[in-house]
């Protein structure tokens, strides 16, 4: 069996999928994909987002309701599926979602059906990421050419025009 290929710490494809048939046809492929946390002008990769596990989320009680957390600094959770064109390795989705973390009261904001729905986005190889304001945009467009320029310079141009 093919190992997956690694690049500048994203997980780039698995060779092995399924193609809808046989056992664990249906099941989510996360090897494509990756998360970014952007916090204000910083944005890296934090693969323990995938499972909720971030080193922004550990230790924090999230709640669905955003007055719960009026004292949040806003976080984003940023949704990046990776695949390959004629080219090689290109950013195919990218998704951002938002948290408010107060690190202090050890609480948090965030919608999980909206992260579910964003991660499934990216992997449907839509781009979305309003909300971000410049700042953040321009942190996470920074780590995205900086983790690889030649992915981004495959990426599509509807990436390369949010930047």
């Amino acid at each position: 069996m093919d190992k997956p290929k690694k690049s500048g710490g994203f997980n780039i494809l698995s060779t092995n999928h399924t193609h809808g048939v046989g056992f664990g046809s249906g099941t989510l492929d996360l090897n494509a994909i990756s998360s970014v946390i952007i916090e204000e002008d910083r944005a890296y990769i934090d693969l323990g987002a995938i499972h909720g596990r971030s080193a922004v989320e550990k230790g924090i009680k999230f709640s669905a309701n955003r007055a719960d957390v009026p004292n949040g600094k806003r976080t984003w959770i940023v949704w990046v599926a990776t695949d390959r064109n004629t080219k090689g390795p290109y950013y195919a989705g990218v998704t951002a979602c938002e948290m408010l973390i107060d690190r202090e009261a050890r609480r948090g904001y965030k919608l999980l059906p909206e992260h579910v729905n964003k991660m499934d986005n990216a992997m449907k190889r839509r781009y979305i990421v309003e909300g971000l304001n410049e700042t953040e945009l321009a942190a996470l467009h920074k780590m995205l050419v900086e983790n690889n320029p030649s992915m981004f310079e495959n990426s599509p141009d509807e990436l390369k025009k949010l930047f």
